[in-house]
């Protein structure tokens, strides 16, 4: 976590994606801007507190000594050597660390003020008190480094899930290999309890997977044969074979771990603000802290150099901005670990602050509210042509496509047949395929395309609820197929949730205007436009933000890409989703769920709420003490709460986010 005094500065990426980063780029802390490692390593609880505790004992036997026992011989320097020996353990590291930022050019940071503060207080002879600070502030350090380290390992829980080995079949025999030397189309043998360490498709009859990795829920997910596994789903029962579809570094998990480890280079603007701020105020601090030393002197008549040095001391003590510097980030890291345990990717804390504000949800039809999964209701072939044919044509077209209609027809009519001469094979955005066969032309797609090239028809489409895929061929209309898609379980309940935090819903979506107003209407969306192509989806955002409002878009398309990129948060369906809109998006969503749609929103709110109650706690605290301190007040106690207490209260704030349930 940050602290004051930031010498690298990262410039807001307010919509950019976190692309080359070296491996680790962001989520490596180990520098910290600050020379301080928050990695426990292999340390206990006991190790980390051990110098502490050291300390604290030697204290409480000196201020024993001081103040009860009053031995002849604890005087002088013997008192002096006790109570260095006190302050060695705890007060060492951070004069070191003073020194390191010093020879790098960083002169005002929390270890220069904390290293100033003590020194000085054992040089007026305060020893315990100078002891007590630093014993304090050791203590809220390795808090701090428990805090960073749980919220961290919410976030490298998913760095585990990739396996290092697979067991491939290679002749019939099993051979485990590096999974990273695994080639497309080498066939993974899955024992129950494995995880799978690559995409691919299920050559067994049926598996049964624990998705968690990928979703953030156990409950097992029963796949078919032909039908997709991630890398990252565990096999339940049986062994399962499974034909390896997608390259090592290109699986799902691998993308959802570049996201992860990428999240936090992306600062959101409250943390930059107070980084910034950190440089500017800890010099003044420290020049103040001179000032109420040497000032007086002009005029205060009974001027007394040691008590304002001490007045001085404390006021660089209270001064330290270690609560905001620390629970900020803290708090947004926690708020991407949260997210992500509910199968919910953040790219960034920016985008957290972003999607709190957000007043209006944008979202595609096919995939995003409706499962996406299409099943053909009719085929309706004029008599001039063979049904079979033409049916045998369409699904060789439609193999070419990657859009969930092609899955229908192909379930429909069975296997394709490749040695018709197909040629000249074309996707028109928003319209449908083009192609050539035996010198004709093929078209296949709604009835814009039909529109587009001329092509006559006898029946009043707009009537009929169903998706509609028009056929043409030969430049005569062929017939049309209608295609049903059922909405998710959870849509509903998504745009209620939406409602009751006043965010507004609206339905794009290249589908035909009576199939997305049917939709729209069983779910109570606000607003609901068909027919869409690309380009009218990048308008209608155009026009929401036109009006000074903010906008989420949700798809799952490719052609949602550039409307994902226009909106203050694109959200992608990462499971059906295409690598392009995910790749586009600041939000993924593992399992797409819309349900999580709100559950991401509220997320957003949450953290920002904990951060600013920890940067109202840490102003409000520390402008108190240090008016008592500059006014000789406040003691050195005061002082350690007014810093190390104020930042421990904000780090237990901070990490609450990581126990809500949302």
């Amino acid at each position: 976590m940050e602290k004051c005094c930031s010498t690298t500065q990262e410039k807001p990426n307010t919509k950019g994606h976190p692309h080359n980063h070296s491996e680790g780029d962001g989520h490596n802390h180990d520098q910290d801007d600050h020379g301080h490692s928050h990695d426990t390593g292999d340390q206990t609880v006991f190790q980390m507190f051990l110098p502490a505790i050291i300390s604290f004992a030697l204290l409480l036997l000196g201020i024993t000594f001081d103040n009860y026992i009053k031995p002849s011989w604890f005087t002088g320097w013997v008192r002096l050597v006790w109570f260095l020996a006190a302050y060695i353990p705890v007060g060492l590291p951070v004069v070191k660390d003073a020194y390191k930022s010093i020879i790098k050019g960083d002169v005002f940071s929390e270890f220069f003020l904390m290293s100033i503060a003590t020194i000085g207080a054992f040089i007026i002879g305060e020893y315990p008190e100078g002891v007590a600070v630093m014993l304090f502030y050791a203590v809220g350090e390795v808090f701090q480094t428990m805090a960073v380290s749980r919220a961290k390992g919410n976030i490298k829980a998913l760095l585990d899930q990739r396996p290092d080995e697979v067991t491939i079949m290679e002749n019939n025999q099993p051979k485990t290999i590096k999974a990273k030397e695994t080639k497309v189309g080498d066939v993974i043998q899955l024992k129950p309890g494995e995880k799978l360490a690559l995409d691919g498709e299920l050559l067994s009859d049926s598996a049964s997977f624990n998705t968690a990795a990928l979703t953030g829920e156990s409950k097992p997910d029963t796949k078919n044969k032909g039908e997709v596994a991630l890398a990252g789903m565990i096999n339940m029962n049986s062994i399962a074979l499974v034909k390896v579809t997608t390259a090592y570094e290109d699986s799902k998990l691998s993308k959802i771990l570049e996201l992860v480890q990428n999240a936090t280079a992306q600062k959101a603007p409250t943390e930059l603000f107070i980084r910034k701020f950190a440089k500017v105020y800890t010099p003044i601090v420290v020049f103040l802290a001179i000032g109420i030393t040497f000032l007086p002197y002009f005029f205060v008549g009974d001027y007394q150099l040691r008590d304002w040095l001490y007045r001085a001391l404390i006021f660089l003590v209270i001064s330290c901005p270690c609560a905001l510097v620390i629970s900020i980030p803290l708090g947004y890291f926690g708020g991407i670990g949260a997210a992500s345990r509910n199968g919910i990717l953040f790219k960034g804390s920016n985008f957290l602050d972003s999607i709190a504000e957000i007043q209006n949800v944008v979202m595609d039809k096919t995939g995003t509210m409706t499962e996406g999964v299409f099943k053909v209701q009719e085929v309706s072939i004029n008599s001039e042509f063979n049904k079979d044919e033409i049916m045998q044509l369409v699904n060789l077209l439609e193999s070419k496509s990657t859009h969930p209609v092609a899955t229908a027809i192909h379930n429909y009519v069975g296997d394709i047949n490749y040695s018709i001469p197909m040629e000249n094979v074309e996707e028109i955005a928003g319209h449908g395929l083009k192609a050539t066969v035996n010198g004709k032309e093929l078209l296949v797609g709604n009835f814009k395309l039909m529109d587009k090239f001329n092509i006559s028809y006898d029946i009043n489409h707009a009537n009929i609820v169903y998706t509609l895929i028009a056929v043409a061929y030969d430049k005569k209309f062929a017939g049309y197929i209608t295609i049903a898609d059922s909405i998710k379980a959870d849509a509903k309940e998504t745009v209620d949730n939406l409602h009751k935090m006043g965010v507004k819903a609206t339905m794009l979506s290249g589908d035909k205007g009576t199939v997305v107003k049917y939709v729209a209407d069983q779910l109570g969306i606000d607003n609901a436009f068909g027919d869409l192509l690309p380009e009218d989806k990048v308008n209608k955002v155009k026009e929401i933000k036109a009006k000074n409002q903010t906008v989420a878009f949700v798809g799952d398309g490719v052609n949602d890409a550039p409307v994902v990129a226009l909106s203050d948060v694109g959200i992608a369906m990462g499971g059906l989703g295409s690598d392009a809109t995910i790749e586009t998006a600041d939000v993924v969503i593992q399992d797409d769920k819309p349900s999580k749609i709100p559950m991401a929103i509220n997320i957003g709110k949450q953290t920002k709420k904990i951060v600013w109650q920890n940067i109202i706690l840490a102003f409000a605290v520390k402008a108190v003490v240090l008016v008592l301190g500059a006014g000789g007040l406040a003691t050195m106690w005061e002082a350690v709460f007014a810093d190390v207490g104020v930042a421990l209260l904000a780090i237990l704030n901070a990490v609450r986010i990581q126990r809500m349930k949302f």
